[in-house]
């Protein structure tokens, strides 16, 4: 018989011929006063000073296999979203409270179990493998991390076994997915009638490139292969498709020895159709498998022994250009140039392979480059971990220490297979018959396999790291409460294939952290941290780093004179900190040693040719990169100021305002003159940058009777920076310098409207942008500087950042008895993209033209001085592509990012099934949204063009054995 009670551990006991039975539970301290996840350890929530934002793992169980999904609107002070939604390559951008550098590294540091990995391993961490999600904000809670922690920690552990008999969990899932908006492209026909206009309105005299009988026999639709009219995107793509995942998981153990496995599986499918007369599958098709086993074993009463193994592989399969790039294929070709492809016929039944339609001038047929080959890539992560523990109450009360070793090996590589396409176009065509004859274009086409590796896909990584920790924490006289802990931590990560002298030697980075706490009667804490860190990549005279931070924190519900309003104001406590954060990743990942020159002895550009007949050659000489033994660390000060609210012990609000200054940004020397003759550009730690902002979090409990209960929470982030010293040209013109202007801040030309004709283009300003010539229905600029012409002078600050400044989210829960439902909104605002307008401008190598486009644009019949696409061209006007406010959009958006209904059956059910709990349940994801912008999803951004995000709907069942 297992006996259990929350706060309290688990005992299991012999029931035999005994009627009664006395168990007297041991409590647990963790579970008794709420704990919260910080740098190397855990401490009571009350007594927190740093900012930490936790989350219940339980919110981030989306119907996707990629964790970083998730992230957008469920965490206060993370800045995400989400660009794209091709399989393996799906992946969230996130920042912990924006972006406050200019440099290279804006990425916060990822821990999972204490070991620094990637954002591709966060994504394929599963829900439910996690025990805690904390995000470290500002620099009492990240300074341990000295020289990572500048841009914030994720701070991830993953589940360890209970005593208790074994408990197995299984929770599989089935997904339809499909885009949440597709891009509509105009119909052949007014494709071949708006080139028509667009050459006429451009070149009246010129020749037209579809003459009537095609546009006429084309719209009929009697002659398909002589007149093609090809839905690229239809014979490509489909509207759905099917992906599946599930998750298994052992837990349990005795005094001795708890254990936690767990193994998962994830198969993601694309869009792409499969052509049946292929023997392989050139669709989208990713495979993801992790498998976790934590051990914890009791050596004695006071030493405990942890070893971690854990392995996330992916197996990826698809075309050999990628989704992102097949959708690119299908806007940028012509649809009635030539069909995808010729229908086997009498004369034609002996070849063996597929006749693929093209044009003799040769473009590129997207239906043969989706269907010619296929990619296999593949990525291996191991990690296997091993933790000591030692309590040295012996010595004296509170006092520990912890080892920890962890060796990790990464591989991955891809492959290509494939075979070289024959087309072919109609030789000859008989009008009155349809009758046709193919001639083939080219003669390397094969009918068989060819295989080809990517050196840029190949990577050998491997990593070592070990910590060692001295913890102490006591209570005295029931006021006093003292902690303090010092880690030493060494890291050494390697390269195969590096490439370089310089970039095949080991990364290493050496730390000693320490942070001491005090705390007076549950009303009064302190905490002091610092972070002494070493970089192999600077001078030895600036290769260690220290960074100090503190923090104060009153509890002012737990004064005396509180206790009249506890029952309104259950808790209210106010926090400040103060300190300094490193960030030794500064620059491109190829200038691993600033402190040295890189020079290149055998330089083929520099190569001469010498002697009598000239029959001599040398390579040159080349300086790479200069030595600048005075480049350092990237350092943050950060300040917050906190303030925490609990209403009616239902309603707790934490509301935050932080601020940071950036120095020692590394950049580009603006200010050397040419003269010097400097070969290369120099670089120095000359750039700062300044950030502040808020995030809030509410969560609502409340249960209105046993079987009825109701939750609600809500977040919101507001993270806005600006550059504060920047080497640039001195401009005369003030609004083009970057000083005082926000980071990812967009430069351009103000658009004032189309001109209304010719004459009015020629009595303007000239406007000095590319060399094409403009006239009626071309964009129209400000003259910002007032020297009567638009040129680079005119260029200024536009729009808002490409990053979002503002995310927030929202959602409630609710349940009565078996069923529950669920629903959370997500979104963002402060944020500006550009619609690519080169990319999107019809005709240019026949480009598709999208239907909004052929809807509103200026032509001499509708001389629409707003319309969405200026005049049309069958070249590129520089004048009309150039970044301006006319492409610029709002990128705020709202969306039902998750909904979901379960029922859980009845404990008498369970008991009879003789199972733990069984939930079944339908959910989805990116339901529905609310946004200015209709072209796609506006999410995207400006890559719409792109793999779409996916819609998805699931369906999942989640079973529990006791």
């Amino acid at each position: 018989m297992e006996v259990s009670f929350v706060g309290y551990e688990s005992q299991t006991v012999a029931v035999g011929e005994r009627k009664v039975i006395a168990v007297q539970l041991k409590p647990k301290a963790d579970e008794l006063e709420e704990v919260t996840i910080v740098a190397f350890g855990k401490q009571k929530k009350e007594s927190v000073v740093a900012s930490v934002t936790t989350i219940n793992p339980a919110e981030l169980k989306v119907p996707s296999s990629n964790l970083t999904t998730a992230l957008a609107g469920n965490m206060a002070g993370v800045i995400a979203y989400q660009r794209s939604g091709e399989p393996g390559k799906d992946n969230a951008d996130f920042f912990v409270r924006g972006i406050t550098t200019f440099g290279t590294n804006t990425s916060p540091l990822i821990l999972i179990d204490g070991i620094e990995l990637t954002s591709t391993d966060l994504a394929r961490l599963q829900p439910d493998d996690i025990a805690s999600f904390s995000i470290m904000k500002d620099a009492t809670a990240t300074a341990l991390y000295g020289a990572r922690g500048a841009n914030g920690v994720i701070l991830v552990t993953t589940k360890q076994g209970a005593a208790g008999p074994a408990k197995i969990s299984l929770r599989v899932e089935n997904s339809l997915s499909m885009p949440t908006r597709n891009v509509e492209l105009a119909d052949p026909i007014t494709y071949m009638q708006l080139h028509n206009e667009a050459v006429l309105t451009r070149e009246p005299l010129a020749r037209l490139p579809y003459s009537d009988d095609k546009i006429r026999y084309t719209a009929e639709g009697k002659y398909p292969l002589y007149y093609p009219q090809t839905d690229w995107m239809d014979m490509l793509l489909k509207n759905y498709t099917m992906n599946q995942r599930a998750n298994l998981s052992v837990s349990g153990g005795a005094d001795i020895a708890k254990y936690y496995v767990a193994a998962s599986f994830a198969k993601d499918n694309g869009i792409l159709k499969v052509d049946k007369r292929q023997n392989f599958n050139n669709n989208i098709d990713n495979k993801s498998y992790t498998l976790r086993a934590n051990v914890n074993i009791n050596l004695t009463k006071t030493t405990e022994l942890a070893v971690r193994l854990s392995g996330s592989f992916d197996d990826y399969s698809g075309p050999l250009t990628g989704g992102t790039d097949m959708y690119n294929l299908i806007m940028h070709t012509n649809p009635v140039l030539f069909p995808a492809y010729f229908p086997v016929t009498e004369d034609s039944k002996f070849i063996n392979h597929i006749m693929f339609g093209n044009h003799p001038d040769g473009y590129t047929n997207p239906y043969a480059e989706m269907v010619r080959g296929y990619k296999d890539w593949s990525r291996s992560q191991l990690l296997a971990q091993l933790e000591a523990k030692q309590d040295m109450n012996f010595l004296t009360e509170g006092l520990s220490v912890r080892a920890m070793l962890n060796i990790s090996r990464l591989a991955q590589f891809s492959v290509n297979r494939f075979y070289i396409p024959t087309y072919y176009a109609i030789g000859s065509f008989d009008k009155m018959t349809g009758e046709y004859s193919l001639k083939r274009l080219n003669e390397n086409g094969t009918e068989y396999l060819d295989y080809g590796e990517n050196p840029g896909d190949r990577m050998i990584n491997s990593t070592f790291y070990f910590e060692g920790m001295l913890n102490y924490a006591r209570d005295f006289a029931e006021k006093h409460s003292v902690s303090g802990l010092l880690v030493f931590m060494a890291r050494n990560e390697l390269y195969a294939n590096a490439g370089t002298l310089q970039l095949s030697l080991p990364s290493r980075n050496l730390g000693l952290s320490g942070r001491l706490t005090y705390g007076y009667d549950k009303r009064y804490y302190t905490e002091l941290n610092f972070g002494y860190n070493g970089s192999e990549r600077f001078h030895p005279d600036h290769r260690f780093g220290f960074f100090p931070s503190g923090g104060i924190a009153w509890n002012l519900s737990n004064e005396t004179f509180w206790e009249p309003l506890k029952p309104v104001v259950s808790n209210l406590k106010l926090r400040y900190s103060y300190g300094l954060v490193g960030n030794d990743q500064i620059g491109a990942a190829t200038d691993r040693f600033f402190y040295l020159s890189e020079v290149s002895m055998n330089d083929p550009a520099k190569s001469r040719t010498f002697g009598r007949e000239k029959g001599e050659s040398l390579n040159g000489v080349t300086v790479n990169r200069y030595a600048n033994p005075d480049i350092s660390w990237e350092v943050a000060v950060k300040q917050n100021f906190a303030l925490e609210l609990g209403l009616w012990e239902k309603l707790s609000i934490i509301a935050e305002y932080f601020i940071e200054y950036r120095k020692n940004i590394l950049m580009a020397r603006a200010s050397i003159p040419s003269t010097m003759g400097l070969s290369e550009v120099m670089k120095a730690n000359v750039g700062e940058a300044s950030g502040h902002g808020v995030d809030i979090s509410l969560e609502y409990q409340q249960n209105w009777t046993t079987e009825f209960w109701t939750s609600a929470r809500a977040n919101f982030t507001y993270a806005s920076s600006r550059y504060e010293v920047y080497e640039e040209p001195q401009y005369q013109e003030y609004w083009r310098l970057h000083e005082g202007k926000k980071l990812s801040q967009e430069y351009g030309y103000i658009a004032e409207r189309l001109f209304i004709d010719d004459k009015e283009a020629a009595n303007s300003p000239p406007q000095e942008i590319g060399n094409e010539p403009y006239g009626g229905g071309d964009i129209k600029y400000t003259d910002v500087s007032g020297d009567k012409k638009v040129n680079t002078a005119d260029v200024v600050p536009i729009g808002n950042p490409l990053v979002p400044e503002i995310v927030y989210g929202f959602g409630f829960s609710t349940g009565y008895k078996g069923w529950d439902v669920s629903v959370f909104f997500q979104g963002a605002a402060n944020e500006s993209f550009w619609i690519d307008a080169a990319s999107t401008a019809p005709f240019q190598s026949h480009t598709q033209l999208l239907k909004a486009y052929a809807d509103s644009h200026w032509s001499e019949a509708d001389q629409d001085e707003y319309a969405l696409w200026p005049r049309l061209s069958n070249k590129l006007v520089s004048n009309n592509v150039a970044r301006s406010t006319w492409f610029m959009r709002d990128g705020a958006f709202l969306r039902l990012k998750q909904a979901e209904i379960g029922y859980t059956i009845p404990g008498k059910w369970q008991q009879k099934l003789r199972i733990g709990q069984l939930r079944c349940y339908l959910s989805g994801t990116n339901l529905w949204l609310l946004s200015k912008f209709k072209l796609w999803d506006v999410e995207m951004a400006g890559n719409g063009l792109g793999y779409p995000i996916q819609k998805v709907f699931n369906i999942g069942l989640n079973v529990t054995f006791n």
